[in-house]
């Protein structure tokens, strides 16, 4: 099936992705878990990546798994953050909590690793690229959200929770 997207509404769809951090547990009506799964299966699937590797990967957490994520970053965080300085950092974390569901975005070196033997010429380049791809697909996916009246933000706790969720989530 082909979709005449002109670039005006791609635009629009540009112009009104934004950040939204009062987020919440509801879901539109008429939009399941699963049919975010799908957006997000979809944007990994169709995001640009250099030489066609599609080395990005999402996990997507609902529930209790969401929940287990914001208190396992929570838990790392106050080791690192002073105290006299916590109370902040709490609010935000109870604040991504409270939102419906976590994708987390990564790069599969092993796609990479296999794109640098492929193409020995590129080597150093391709984790370059690997990250410029699962940028690629940030953006889209946050800009699907968003066309499905689901807000989103963008938030950066790795390398500080990279090992436990790597432990917990494979």
């Amino acid at each position: 099936m082909t979709v005449k997207l002109s670039s005006e509404a791609l635009f629009q769809f540009a112009k009104n992705r934004r950040t939204y951090y009062a987020l919440t547990k509801d879901i539109p009506s008429g939009l399941t878990p699963g049919r975010i799964a799908d957006i997000v299966s979809n944007t990994i699937l169709h995001a640009p990546s250099s030489f066609n590797s599609q080395p990005t990967r999402a996990v997507v957490l609902f529930g209790a798994e969401h929940d287990r994520l914001w208190d396992l970053t929570r838990d790392s965080l106050k080791k690192i953050v002073p105290k006299d300085r916590w109370q902040p950092t709490a609010d935000r974390m109870n604040m991504f909590r409270g939102a419906a569901g976590t994708v987390l975005f990564f790069d599969d070196a092993a796609t990479t690793q296999r794109m640098q033997e492929k193409f020995p010429l590129y080597k150093d380049k391709m984790p370059h690229f690997a990250t410029q791809s699962g940028a690629m697909a940030q953006y889209l996916l946050w800009t699907a959200l968003e066309a499905e009246g689901l807000g989103a933000n963008l938030q950066h706790y790795n390398p500080i929770i990279s090992k436990d969720v790597l432990e917990t989530w494979g």
